[in-house]
């Protein structure tokens, strides 16, 4: 007779073992690509979207390493302290690598890359949690998605979920209709995740993905140079915990 599925043991020290050898490896290979490239970038992301760092991975990935999501594993491996350091000078990067921040290796000369990442920019929709960068009011009458070109109003099967999520909508000639203006957020404030969908479904754009260069390392010197204007505004470092989590998966690239 087989045995039962349900009585199946697991072994919760292979789970253990499982992530020390992957922080070992993840280790090694930083420390590999330290010893390789002739830059090592510091650098956070505003927006976090996995979708948009996967496009910046595939557009350096024949000129650079790119390492993103555990500080403590990236820290460690090149040092901190001078005792410690893998690299003559790079522990005075290694001591910034706090919280959601990622590594770039790379031989392309520094004004080329700083000048890369300040061209890139990314609209994406807001998540709950983010800052409304403006104030969205919809005006009477239907309910526009301001996405499609020309705009159209909503068909009648979203009534719906639109006023699941907060407007008093009625139904004219088969069109969700406002009676009157609707703020959906304003600016400065956190978004709801009911504003955030809203935001969404009419096509309203709140946040933009960009990759902000905080500090370089350079091997010829052993010198650390600090980016001006490199860090996040207060909306940008809002940390969507989903794609933090999903990216720490697969964190070099």
């Amino acid at each position: 007779m087989p045995k039962s599925k349900r009585s199946k043991l697991v072994s919760l020290t292979k789970v253990d073992k499982k992530t020390r050898e992957h922080k070992n490896a993840l280790l090694a290979e930083v420390q590999q690509n330290a010893e390789k490239w002739k830059y090592c970038w510091l650098f956070e992301v505003g927006a976090m979207r996995n979708s948009h760092l996967k496009t910046v991975r595939n557009l350096w990935k024949d000129s650079a390493r790119i390492f993103f999501g555990r500080a403590a594993v990236m820290a460690k491996a090149l040092g901190t302290t001078p005792a410690e350091e893998h690299r003559p000078g790079v522990h005075k990067l290694a001591q910034q690598i706090k919280g959601q921040v990622g590594l770039l290796f790379t031989d392309t000369e520094p004004q080329e890359v700083i000048e890369w990442f300040d061209d890139f920019r990314q609209p994406d929709f807001a998540r709950s949690g983010n800052l409304a960068s403006r104030t969205v009011i919809l005006p009477a009458g239907p309910v526009m998605r301001v996405h499609s070109d020309p705009p159209e109003p909503f068909p009648h099967n979203e009534d719906p979920q639109l006023r699941k999520l907060g407007l008093t909508t009625t139904m004219n000639r088969g069109v969700p209709t406002l009676g009157a203006p609707h703020k959906i957020c304003e600016k400065g404030k956190a978004l709801t995740a009911e504003q955030a969908q809203l935001l969404k479904l009419i096509g309203e754009k709140m946040v933009v993905f960009r990759v902000a260069l905080m500090a370089r390392w350079d091997s010829a010197t052993e010198l650390v140079t600090q980016i001006e204007g490199g860090c996040l505004s207060a909306e940008e470092q809002v940390v969507d915990e989903e794609e933090a989590g999903e990216e720490d998966e697969e964190m070099s690239g």
